[in-house]
């Protein structure tokens, strides 16, 4: 006694400096009379005493706040029985109902002690200090507890276990609570507290199934908080069963827990419930619960009816709060409704919560809203007249700024957020920059980004390291994200692997994307329709048919195959393979579920692997059935294919289509029109699509460039090019610079490298690679090894053109040693690497190299040999002479005769007069190409040479009884096209 009177003397100061922050934050009479009122085991003459008079007449009020407890059943039968029940439920349990358990009469309340003033002034002190979060004060209030004896007062446990927890020592309140034998309902609420407030929300499940097993009851602040944890980390059927006990125990009076239950339903995507539950408040409906309402709407994916209650509500005289508005606004952002937003954006003004220096969130609002409207001004004025501004404003400021393509504008942004506002970016803020790095392959600022993350040591953060990840893959740095992903072994979550995947099949390593699809597959990881999409396109070619038929399998077993996204990439990945048949046949198995979505995979697919015919008649069927209307990327795809086909016809009757289906003034389908009324020679119809075209963009002016150059007519294109009046792009300057090399003309050239330089784009591989290509043909091999050397990456692009331009040059030889220092620079070649390569071999009769190089490349270098690259052999053979050779080699392409190495020898027996094998291999190409006239010209041609004229006048008026026409010769003089 002695030690406890000297302990509270020391204690006496600081109580008095502390007294009149006690006194502001609680009353300590009313403190141990809601102690006594809930304290479990009180005689009601122990209550009388310890309640004072004033809080007597209170005594329903802490009833309602405190809330009903529930008995205990008396047999163990009943107790078993009532454990069973609720503990099968909650551990994920189908069953759909929960016992009905009875009220008592009267709360259990914790039993009072006689106790001096200094004890219920510690208690004070206690309580107050509980939601300071001092690391240091914890322990102490432990070690006073325990000497003055009030550890087995259960208040002071439970504000000893909050005082842990606030403090981020949840190990030690963990501890306290397992050691108090009597626990009651107010002790296992601090702790479920305790645990929602460390993210332990499975744990805290868990200990609210025991305490339904236990003596303790529950009351309706039990299930607000363990309505929290459900949303976190349950599931639909324990929120459910959660709803029944509030129900039977007539806990639903309470409106804070209906809010919750309606934010519940929300989270778990069962809108009609959390209706039901709303409308069933009734009277009781308050501002909370209206915009729970709302922002479940908003969460479902529902902004119409979001906008149907926010007007109701309006309806009703109903104005609605900060909360409200900015789900409202959100809604409209969704719909992208203008003119409801403006409404909106009117009412906020009028009711004073534009500009409100407390809450920002309406101000936020209307700036996300007027950024998905594409008024990004609009979105400005708003940001620039906030009276504060946070975190989130200038987060949403940026985005916005980032989605409507302002990029420069989001990074000044970001650095006056910094540098102005003196406000540190967050997580969010790195994710739209890195997004912007990405989309924009931004690589220098993508790699500050970087080490903006590892200076604030948040390279623990998987979302931050995944997003840098993309970022480095967009901006074909794969070995640097397949590097951060190695660093990521013990953090890696199912998005890390679906962005290492699709980095690899995106960048052409589809074996490793596979491997690493596989190794995913081993570690046991979760694999989601995300990750079927990220690995299928990886099997683009015959070769990896039997991984996709696996893949295929796989999602068929798995039940994955309802997924329309799933079933449009197994089409899609079965016409890369070649396979169309397996693919039509799949798309109408599931005969009545074909959207546009479908029917553009089916399209789209057959148009980029050649097949153009194919794509039309899908086109035609999907108009034939009518199961699904066609869009404008439909209208691109199959324009697309009319003009790969030269169908001047069906393209003009799809333009008529068009117009009649309003989607005429569409950026996409009029470039799409001009491109194939140039590829069909329709320059002038080109031309007025393009002078009449309607909100035209730098690809319009491209596209328009690419048919001069398409059709001979460099002179349109660079008389174009000096009307443009826009910022130039690497496609840009290559159709110049491809202008230039048609017109043979060198000073033009030069000019346009010089602007080049002047622009800051001499360093693009792409254009680089062009202006090789334009040199070499202008005699400058000089000059083009120059522009090669210059550049600092070169792309197998680049080295492509250098090789050809060594072979168009007749040296061979250092064709192939720059092929050797390609590999040597690990630098993958690709069929354009081989057709060079073999080229070169063949202009300067490196026979021997150049078999050998054809008959290695699928076997060394994973490139499957296609028609150009038997050209090049055939080409070969003939400039020796082996004729007979090259035949025999054309022979092993039974029964898949191409034309291109027939035509090829054909030219060779014209040049060395073997009439008889021309004449055989002519016959074999008027079967395969019967309206090319080149072929019938040439055979005529050594019919002439030879003698033989009455077969060649014979052939003449095949010719002229097919109609078939020779496209007429011209050449360039200075530029001017003579015919």
């Amino acid at each position: 006694m002695v030690g406890v009177r000297s302990s509270i003397k020391k204690l006496i100061p600081f109580l008095v400096l502390s007294g009149r922050r006690i006194g502001e934050i609680t009353e300590i009479k009313e403190a141990v009379a809601v102690a006594a009122l809930v304290t479990k085991q009180a005689s009601s003459a122990l209550y009388a005493e310890t309640l004072p008079p004033y809080f007597s007449c209170q005594k329903n009020r802490y009833a309602r706040n405190v809330g009903r407890t529930f008995p205990d059943y008396g047999s163990p039968r009943s107790k078993l029985f009532q454990f069973l029940t609720v503990k099968k439920f909650f551990s994920g349990s189908s069953a759909r109902k929960a016992t009905a358990y009875q009220l008592f009469e009267e709360m259990p309340h914790r039993a009072p002690s006689s106790r001096s003033t200094h004890f219920d002034r510690v208690f004070s002190l206690i309580r107050v200090s509980t939601g300071q979060g001092d690391l240091t004060f914890p322990s102490t209030a432990h070690c006073l507890g325990l000497k003055i004896g009030a550890l087995h007062h259960l208040p002071v446990l439970t504000s000893i276990i909050m005082t842990y927890s606030r403090a981020g020592q949840l190990y030690h309140s963990r501890k306290i609570f397992n050691e108090i034998s009597g626990k009651d309902v107010i002790i296992y609420n601090a702790m479920i507290t305790s645990l929602l407030d460390h993210s332990c929300f499975e744990e805290a499940i868990d200990l609210f199934s025991k305490m339904l097993s236990c003596q303790a009851g529950f009351n309706s602040t039990s299930l607000l908080v363990i309505v929290s944890a459900i949303i976190r980390s349950g599931t639909l059927v324990q929120g459910r069963i959660l709803h029944g006990l509030a129900f039977t125990s007539g806990a639903l009076s309470d409106s804070s827990l209906c809010n919750s239950l309606i934010d519940m339903y929300a989270k778990f995507s069962d809108i009609i419930s959390a209706e039901l539950v709303f409308h069933e408040m009734g009277s009781c409906r308050e501002t909370v619960s209206w915009n729970s309402m709302l922002s479940g709407f908003l969460y479902g994916n529902d902004p119409e009816m979001c906008l149907l209650y926010f007007l109701k509500r309006a309806r009703d005289g109903e104005k609605g709060d900060s909360v409200s508005l900015s789900c409202a606004l959100s809604a409209t952002s969704s719909l992208r409704e203008l003119r409801l937003g403006l409404a909106l954006h009117a009412l906020s003004c009028k009711i004073g919560l534009e500009n409100s220096p407390s809450n920002n969130s309406v101000g936020n609002s209307l700036i996300c809203f007027y950024s998905a409207c594409g008024e990004s001004w609009a979105a400005e004025v708003i940001f620039m007249e906030m009276m504060i501004k946070d975190k989130i404003s200038w987060n949403t400021v940026i985005e916005g700024l980032r989605l409507n393509g302002e990029i420069g504008e989001a990074f000044h942004r970001l650095y006056e957020m910094q540098f102005v506002a003196h406000i540190r970016p967050d997580k969010m803020t790195i994710l739209t920059t890195a997004s912007m790095c990405a989309d924009e392959m931004i690589l220098l600022k993508g790699r500050a980004t970087h080490g903006f993350i590892l200076r604030g040591g948040m390279e623990a953060d998987s979302s931050l390291m995944n997003i840098l990840i993309y970022m480095y893959a967009k901006c074909d740095r794969v070995e640097k994200a397949h590097f951060l992903f190695e660093q990521m072994i013990p953090r890696r979550d199912p998005v890390s692997w679906n962005t290492m995947i699709s980095a690899f099949t995106q960048s052409g390593a589809n074996k490793t994307a596979q491997s690493l699809f596989r190794e995913m597959l081993r570690d046991s990881l979760e694999c989601s329709s995300a990750t079927l999409l990220a690995v299928l396109p990886s099997c683009d070619s015959l070769q990896f048919l039997l991984f996709g038929k696996l893949i295929h399998s796989w999602i068929t077993k798995s039940g994955l195959l309802s997924d329309n996204l799933v079933l449009n990439s197994i089409i899609f990945m079965y016409i890369n393979c070649g396979k169309l048949k397996t693919a039509f046949s799949l798309f109408h198995r599931d005969s009545g579920k074909e959207d546009v979505t479908s029917w553009n995979t089916i399209i789209g697919g057959c148009l980029q692997n050649g097949y153009s015919r194919q794509a039309l008649d899908a086109f035609l069927l999907m108009l034939r059935e009518g199961n699904a209307s066609f869009d404008f990327i439909t209208i691109v795809s199959v324009l697309s294919a009319c003009g790969n086909l030269e169908l001047l016809s069906e393209g003009m009757l799809i333009h008529g289509l068009t117009v009649k289906a309003l989607l005429g003034m569409e950026t996409r389908v009029q470039n799409a029109l001009m491109t194939m009324y140039g590829k069909c020679g329709e320059i002038e119809s080109a031309r007025s699509v393009f002078s009449s075209g309607y909100n035209l963009n730098l690809c319009s002016w491209n596209c328009m460039i690419s048919i001069f150059c398409m059709n001979k007519n460099p002179i349109e294109a660079l008389n174009l090019f000096c009307h443009l009046d826009l910022e130039p792009d690497e496609f840009t300057i290559t159709g110049i610079v491809t202008a230039c090399t048609q017109l043979g003309s060198i000073r033009h050239g030069k000019q346009v490298h010089a602007y080049l330089h002047r622009i800051r784009l001499h360093n693009n591989s792409v254009i680089c690679s062009a202006l090789i290509d334009m040199y070499s043909n202008c005699g400058r091999l000089d000059l083009a090894d120059h522009v090669f050397q210059e550049l600092p990456t070169r792309s197998v692009v680049a080295w492509n053109s250098m090789i050809a331009a060594y072979g168009y040059h007749n040296n061979g030889k250092k064709a192939l040693e720059l092929f050797q220092q390609m590999c040597h620079h690990s630098t993958h070649p690709n069929k354009g690497t081989f057709t060079s390569l073999l080229s070169a071999c063949s202009q300067s009769g490196l026979v021997t190299e150049g078999l050998h190089y054809f008959y290695h490349m699928f076997r060394e270098f994973g490139v499957e040999p296609d028609a150009e690259h038997r050209v090049c052999v055939v080409d070969m053979l003939g400039r020796l002479g082996e004729l007979q050779e090259a035949y025999r080699f054309i022979m092993q392409m039974k029964p898949h005769m191409e034309s291109g190495p027939l035509g090829a020898l054909l030219t060779w027996c014209n040049f060395h007069r073997n009439i008889d094998l021309g004449r055989e291999v002519a016959e074999v190409l008027f079967k395969l190409d019967p309206g090319n006239p080149g072929y019938y010209i040439s055979l005529s041609n050594m019919y002439v040479a030879a003698g033989r004229w009455k077969e060649a006048v014979d052939l003449r008026e095949m010719v002229e009884a097919k109609k078939l026409r020779k496209p007429p010769g011209y050449s360039l003089i200075n530029g001017v096209s003579i015919s």
